[in-house]
């Protein structure tokens, strides 16, 4: 699925073991995959040569949602449809928290191209035409999902006021520079995004605080983009990691693509992926392109934050235990670096609206 990576582990035969019961074989090597770090994913090799991903989901008080099961059960609904673009469930314990899946022998796309734009567009039409089907009103929220201008609004002052005491124990001179971007630069972008979505929901005669009308809800991968897919041997798209599917505004899931700072895409591909969801969302949803020009920037606002997400000491503690040997005050620096570009975006797409060209 991912690249492999030797990551030896005290309960190496104990997952093993795990692997084996789950899929009614004897698995005799299971490589950890690296990435994610709210679960642990191995390539399963059972003694016939057959190999399967096989996934153990973490368990957190912090975060309720059932993540095993949106992804599993987002997957088979897609598989009941005949969807070809996602990994076929193999098997699953809801009780020990343990999926296994199709493994894919596939390649990162990284860059992507035309053809692989117009996958992704392909699959999210697929999603929308499902959006009525039997077994939808069984699907769940998308993981952050925003059905309102004000949801979103509310998102970033959550975010932000995570941020409120960054550095103020050692007052380190990249803390120091985060703050003053928060309470500078940052605070008078967000200020005047937050008049230009209010002011452009009032035009349109909408309610910033209404719930998107259900039947203009998106189903979603939620973290959609081709830092979760890879291309196979066939040369055809598949996506992966579906533990946030689920329903959310259409916005959101394709600002997000433009703008997940995962992903390399061009300025000509960002605009062809934007011009070809509109197609996909349009017809069916008057408001969709109001709603977008109005939330774009603001779902920018929300990419600076988790750009800086590595001054929070609890994040920092989790990556630094990950990959030992980091230099913090370097990684700080190029995260801030990257929040920096972020806002110059936002800032753009306000003065001229949502440019990809």
């Amino acid at each position: 699925m991912k690249s492999l990576a030797s990551q030896p582990s005290h309960n190496d035969d104990e997952r093993r073991l795990q692997a084996s019961a789950l899929l009614n074989c004897d698995v005799q090597s299971l490589e950890a995959v690296r990435g994610g770090g709210n679960n642990q994913t191995y390539k399963a090799i059972c003694q016939d040569g057959s190999a399967y991903a096989f996934k153990v989901y973490g368990r957190s008080d912090e975060v309720p949602r059932d993540r095993m099961g949106a992804e599993v059960g987002g997957l088979e609904f897609l598989e009941r449809y005949n969807v070809s673009a996602v990994p076929h469930v193999i098997a699953h314990d809801s009780k020990a928290g343990f999926a296994a899946f199709e493994w894919i022998d596939g390649e990162a796309i990284n860059p992507p191209s035309v053809m692989d734009v117009d996958a992704a567009l392909r699959f999210m039409a697929e999603l929308q035409a499902l959006s009525s089907v039997d077994g939808t009103e069984r699907l769940p929220l998308a993981s952050a999902a925003t059905l309102s201008g004000e949801a979103v609004l509310a998102q970033i002052e959550s975010r932000l006021s995570r941020f409120s005491a960054i550095g103020t124990d050692d007052d380190d001179d990249i803390s120091a520079e985060a703050r003053d971007f928060l309470s500078g630069d940052f605070a008078s972008v967000r200020d005047g995004a937050v008049i230009n979505a209010r002011l452009r929901y009032t035009e349109a005669g909408l309610d910033i605080a209404a719930e998107l009308a259900r039947s203009n809800w998106a189903l979603s991968p939620s973290d959609f983009g081709f830092h979760n897919a890879l291309r196979r041997a066939n040369g055809r798209v598949a996506f992966i990691d579906f533990e946030y599917f689920g329903w959310d505004d259409p916005v959101k899931m394709v600002s997000d693509f433009l703008l997940h700072p995962g992903m390399n895409l061009s300025r000509p591909l960002k605009k062809r992926f934007y011009d070809g969801a509109g197609s996909v969302f349009v017809a069916g949803d008057a408001k969709y392109q109001t709603r977008f020009d109005a939330l774009y920037p603001l779902y920018g606002l929300c990419w600076c934050l988790i750009m800086l997400n590595e001054f929070l000491p609890e994040v920092w503690a989790r990556r630094s235990a990950a990959a030992g040997g980091l230099n913090p005050n370097r990684v700080l620096t190029v995260q801030l670096n990257k929040a920096q570009r972020m806002l110059a975006h936002v800032k753009e797409s306000l003065e001229d609206g949502p440019q990809f060209t």
